[in-house]
């Protein structure tokens, strides 16, 4: 595994052995303050560690400061084409400018960029995407290909690097699953620096959970990856569980598991309303507890004898275990109260 170039994004830092940070991006206008604010503070609270706002102008640009007084976490400025908003963005206290220097302008407009992040001290992140793949590499390769994205890359990498330029996040790609993962490949064999990963228009949380999960998941098994997001469409807080999740999978995140079955027509208590619940609640801890909820005595204390505590319902009530030993029986409506009280002890909340 090659460990990355260590690279601070505000309070945060990624690379190195640092712990892969979870990313979302408003979707609010971003000159409305109080609302863009306040999903960033969501978005925090469910377990961002950076968030990134779109700058398409000024009026976005300007409203930067009173959104960093009232927020805790790092705040990435997306900048297309005009590298003037992407001097009033760092001007304004952004944590990190994503930019795509293929799409700012001249050179001379980039370099002016790359100095004022000098001297602000922060990082840029080189977003490509093969939807934006410069057009003589489109043809040098029949499309955006891995290794015509990659080219982009290299091509961008050394500009910044003509400049003196070293702080820098590498992100690329692409809504084909099977690009977007050899692409990241090529990225983790050639440079040094960390990456972020996602799949991008992934889709709704349906669809989108899917294909974000294999893909990034394929990359997090092979040991890539320093920042992630699931991009999915919609409130961007949906992403966050489903990044939380895919980096459990894996180690990387610490957090409830929760075990449930499929249901059967043994079940016979609301076991899908009681998931439901338990899984928004679990989703707040910060444990790597193992909750299993199973729909009968059958597959219950047995199939689920790994998780530290469970229930297996029955007739308007359910029996509660803990490592599979039976420990009382608790009246349907009191499950859920007692499931919570139960973790919490556990947990040492």
């Amino acid at each position: 595994m090659h460990i990355k170039k260590e690279i601070q994004i505000g309070n945060v830092i990624i690379g190195g052995h640092h712990p892969i940070a979870i990313q979302s991006m408003t979707n609010t206008k971003t000159s409305d303050y109080v609302a863009t604010s306040n999903q960033i503070n969501a978005l925090s609270k469910m377990g961002a560690t950076i968030v990134r706002v779109t700058i398409m102008n000024e009026e976005d640009a300007k409203a930067l400061p009173k959104i960093i007084q009232r927020v805790h976490v790092p705040i990435v400025a997306d900048i297309h084409f005009d590298y003037r908003l992407a001097l009033m963005a760092i001007e304004n206290g952004a944590s990190k400018i994503r930019i795509n220097p293929g799409n700012i302008g001249s050179k001379e407009n980039v370099e002016k960029i790359v100095n004022s992040c000098k001297t602000k001290h922060i990082p840029i992140r080189i977003g490509i995407n093969s939807g934006s793949l410069e057009k003589d590499l489109y043809e040098k390769y029949g499309g955006a290909t891995p290794q015509a994205l990659y080219e982009s890359m290299k091509r961008n990498v050394n500009l910044l690097e003509s400049f003196g330029f070293y702080d820098i996040v590498l992100s690329i790609k692409s809504t084909d699953i099977m690009t977007t993962i050899q692409t990241n490949e090529l990225l983790f064999d050639h440079f040094d620096y960390p990456i972020h990963i996602g799949l991008t228009e992934s889709g709704t949380i349906h669809s989108g959970t899917i294909r974000s999960s294999y893909t990034l998941g394929t990359l997090l098994q092979k040991g890539i990856g320093n920042t992630i997001r699931v991009s999915l469409t919609g409130n961007p807080e949906v992403e966050i569980p489903v990044a939380k999740e895919i980096l459990s999978m894996f180690h990387l995140y610490n957090k409830p598991t929760l075990i449930s079955c499929p249901t059967c027509g043994r079940t016979q208590y609301h076991m899908e309303d009681i998931v439901k619940e338990m899984e928004a609640y679990l989703n707040t801890l910060h444990s790597s507890i193992k909750v299993a909820i199973m729909g009968c005595a059958v597959n219950g204390p047995g199939e689920a004898k790994d998780a530290d505590i469970g229930i297996a319902g029955g007739i308007g009530e359910a029996i509660l275990f803990k490592k599979g030993k039976i420990i009382c029986k608790v009246p349907e409506d009191k499950i859920i109260e007692t499931l919570k009280e139960e973790i919490e002890k556990m947990c040492g909340n």
